[in-house]
C-alpha cells in the first residue's frame, strides 16, 4: 500500500521546476533546490545576514524563481525579507498543512520534502500583506506590547498604594485619570495631608472631597512611596514611547495615502464622540478615510482605534480573498463542514490565534448591549445558543460588513433592534405558515382582544 502511495506521488507532474524550500532554524537554515538544477540540491547555511544573502545567490545561479518556508516562530522573518528583497516569490506555508499531505515526511530532510511539495504546487502560502501594511502592522504590534508593559506599571502603583493604605482605587474609577494622576503625582512630590490631595479632585469625580480625604490617609512608609515613585516613572516613560510610536504610525498612514488620496471632505458625520482608550493621539479616523475611501467606523463595534488594527492585520486591499466567505473562513469564523459520507459530522468552528479575528470577538461582544440590528442578532442568538456561539456569529457579520466596506465601498447603514425584530418575526411567521400547510393546514392570525372601559 506504502508502495502504491508512493507512486501515486512520483507520479505527479511538476507545475513548479524553479521551486525551492528552506527548513528555517534558530542556529541553521536547510535549503533545498530541484535536484536536476546542482549535484548537491540540499545545503546548510547559516542565520547571519551574510550567510542570507550567500543562499539567495544560490538560488539565482541554479534556476530559482519560488522558495518556500515553515513559519518557524520569528525565525523565518529575515530569510523571508532578505529572499523577497532579492526578487524572490516567497510563500510562508503552515507547518500543519505540510505535514498533512501524505508522503516520506519522516525519510527525508524536511527541506526536501517541502521544496518536492512546492514542485508539485502542493503548498499554499499564508496571508503577509504588502510592505508598507507591513510596516504599519508592525508598530501596531509593538504599540500593543507598550501598553501591555505601561499597565503592568499601573498595577504595580496601585500596589504600592495599597502597601500604604491609601484606597485610592476605591474612590476613582480609573486611577490613570485626571483625579488619579494628580494624587500620583503630588504623593511622589512629597504631599501627605489628605485634605490637600483630596482638593485635586477633578469636577467631573463623582466621589466628594469628603469621601477622598478619608481614602488618602494611608501610612507613608518610605519603601513604599519609593516603590510608587518608580513605577510612576516607569509608566511615564513608556507613556513617552507610546506617543513616539504614534508618530510612526502617523507618518506609515501618510506614505500609504500618498497612492490613494481620498478627499476626507466626503468623510460621513462621526457616528459617536466618545473616545475609548489607549487610542493613538491622532486622528485615526481622517487619516484611514484618506487611505480606504471608506469610513468603518459607521459599522457598529468598530471604532477608530480598532479599525486601524484590523487594517494592519488584513491590509488595505482583500482581493487575497475572492468573496466574503473566503475572509470568514481565513478568520476561522465561519461553521466548519466536516462530512463523511454525506452526513455532517461536525460543524464546530477551528480554534485560531488569529489577531483580527480576536478583534472582531471583542467588537461582538461591545455590540451586544447595543440598541441595534447587531446588538439584537447577538442577544437573540445568545438566548437560543449561548454567549460563545453568539460572538463568534455576531463577529462573522461584522467582518462581513468590512469586508464588504473595504473591497466593494459598501456603505453601512444600521437599519435598528426595531427593524430586525419586525424581520425576524415575519421570517419565522413565513416558516409556520409553509410547514402548516405542507400538514394540510392554514394559520390564521387572532383577533385583536377589545379594549377593556375604563370607568
Amino acid at each position: 500500500m506504502a508502495k502504491a502511495k508512493s507512486k501515486d506521488i512520483d507520479a505527479l507532474s511538476m507545475v513548479n521546476p524553479g521551486a525551492a524550500a528552506i527548513d528555517i532554524g534558530s542556529t541553521m537554515h536547510m535549503a533545498a533546490i530541484n535536484p536536476e538544477a546542482d549535484n548537491k540540491p540540499v545545503r546548510a547555511f547559516g542565520t547571519f545576514t551574510g550567510d542570507l544573502h550567500d543562499m539567495a545567490r544560490w538560488f539565482k545561479e541554479c534556476g530559482v524563481t519560488s522558495v518556500a518556508m515553515e513559519s518557524t516562530g520569528v525565525y523565518w522573518i529575515p530569510a523571508y525579507e532578505i529572499l523577497e528583497g532579492h526578487g524572490f516569490h516567497v510563500i510562508l506555508v503552515n507547518a500543519r498543512y505540510a505535514k498533512n499531505v501524505p508522503g516520506r515526511k519522516t525519510d527525508v530532510s524536511d527541506a526536501a520534502w517541502l521544496q518536492r511539495l512546492h514542485s508539485y504546487g502542493l503548498l499554499r502560502g499564508s496571508f503577509r500583506p504588502e510592505a508598507e501594511v507591513a510596516t504599519l502592522r508592525a508598530y501596531l504590534r509593538q504599540r500593543e506590547r507598550l501598553i501591555e508593559y505601561a499597565a503592568s506599571h499601573i498595577q504595580h502603583m496601585q500596589k504600592a498604594l495599597m502597601e500604604m493604605n491609601v484606597q485610592l482605587h476605591h474612590v476613582v474609577s480609573d486611577i490613570t485619570g485626571v483625579t488619579g494622576m494628580r494624587i500620583i503625582r503630588a504623593i511622589v512630590a512629597g504631599e501627605r495631608k489628605p485634605g490637600v490631595l483630596a482638593e485635586m479632585r477633578d469636577i467631573r469625580c463623582h466621589a466628594s472631597v469628603e469621601t477622598i480625604c478619608a481614602a488618602l490617609s494611608g501610612n507613608w512608609r518610605d519603601e513604599h512611596i519609593f516603590a510608587l515613585c518608580q513605577s510612576l516613572a516607569l509608566y511615564d516613560f513608556y507613556q513617552t514611547k507610546i506617543v513616539e510610536c504614534d508618530r510612526k504610525l502617523e507618518i506609515a498612514l501618510q506614505n500609504l495615502a500618498v497612492e490613494q488620496g481620498h478627499d476626507i471632505g466626503n468623510l460621513p458625520k462621526v457616528r459617536t464622540k466618545t473616545k475609548q482608550p489607549n487610542t493613538p493621539d491622532f486622528e485615526v479616523r481622517s487619516a484611514l478615510y484618506r487611505v480606504l475611501g471608506v469610513d468603518l467606523t459607521q459599522i457598529h463595534g468598530i471604532g477608530p482605534s480598532l479599525a486601524l488594527k484590523l487594517v494592519g492585520e488584513c491590509g488595505t486591499d482583500l482581493a487575497a480573498w475572492p468573496s466574503a466567505k473566503h475572509f470568514t473562513s481565513w478568520l476561522c469564523l465561519a461553521p466548519g463542514n466536516k462530512i463523511s459520507g454525506g452526513k455532517l459530522l461536525s460543524s464546530k468552528t477551528r480554534r485560531s490565534s488569529s489577531r483580527a479575528a480576536a478583534l472582531l470577538r471583542l467588537a461582538a461582544t461591545t455590540i451586544g448591549r447595543s440598541d441595534t440590528a447587531l446588538g439584537a442578532f447577538y442577544r437573540r442568538l445568545s438566548a437560543r445558543a449561548g454567549k460563545a456561539k453568539a460572538v463568534t456569529a455576531t463577529a462573522r457579520k461584522i467582518a462581513v460588513l468590512f469586508y464588504n466596506s473595504l473591497r466593494y465601498g459598501m456603505k453601512y447603514h444600521d437599519p435598528g433592534a426595531t427593524q430586525y425584530e419586525e424581520r425576524y418575526r415575519s421570517r419565522v411567521i413565513g416558516n409556520l405558515q409553509r410547514r402548516a400547510k405542507a400538514f394540510g393546514f392554514a394559520l390564521h392570525e387572532l383577533p385583536a382582544a377589545p379594549e377593556m372601559a375604563v370607568s
